[in-house]
């Protein structure tokens, strides 16, 4: 099982590098909003081959999603938040990549492709505190980059 931050969700770098990577049968796309919007599953639907099965849950939906898929799944979270709430409510994660944030008002870039604001450094904290490994990387090829002191 795999878990990732990307708030750009479902597109080409998890299509085509992410899900061979992971061997996931299933794309677990844990997100609210995209969990009400059966048009925007609609589409994104689309760009999934057809051999995984794709999944759009509400977090609280996720535990029990997690349970009927099994073992191969890739978790997609659009936000930090959402991976504590995720850890919160009892998701375990051994690691959690961190694929893209994108740069906004009140963010520092970290990285090329991870910018965090003060909410999504202490969301992380959180996440280590629960002995979550951070591993920062935009495609399975990229070398890992683990924790940064900047985080903190």
């Amino acid at each position: 099982m795999w878990f990732r931050i990307d708030n750009r969700l479902v597109h080409g770098q998890v299509i085509e590098s992410w899900l061979p990577y992971t061997g996931a049968r299933h794309l677990v796309v844990a997100n609210d909003e995209l969990a009400a919007d059966s048009l925007r599953q609609q589409i994104i639907s689309l760009a999934v081959p057809q051999r995984i099965q794709i999944h759009f849950v509400t977090l609280a939906a996720l535990p029990k999603t997690l349970t009927d898929c099994g073992e191969q799944c890739l978790v997609l979270f659009a936000t930090c938040q959402d991976a504590r709430r995720a850890a919160d409510n009892g998701i375990s994660m051994s690691i959690l990549n961190m694929g893209n944030l994108h740069y906004g008002p009140e963010k520092q870039q970290l990285l090329p492709h991870v910018a965090l604001s003060a909410q999504d450094r202490e969301d992380l904290r959180c996440l280590c505190s629960k002995l979550v490994q951070l591993d920062f990387r935009c495609v399975p090829d990229d070398k890992p980059r683990g924790i940064n002191v900047q985080l903190f």
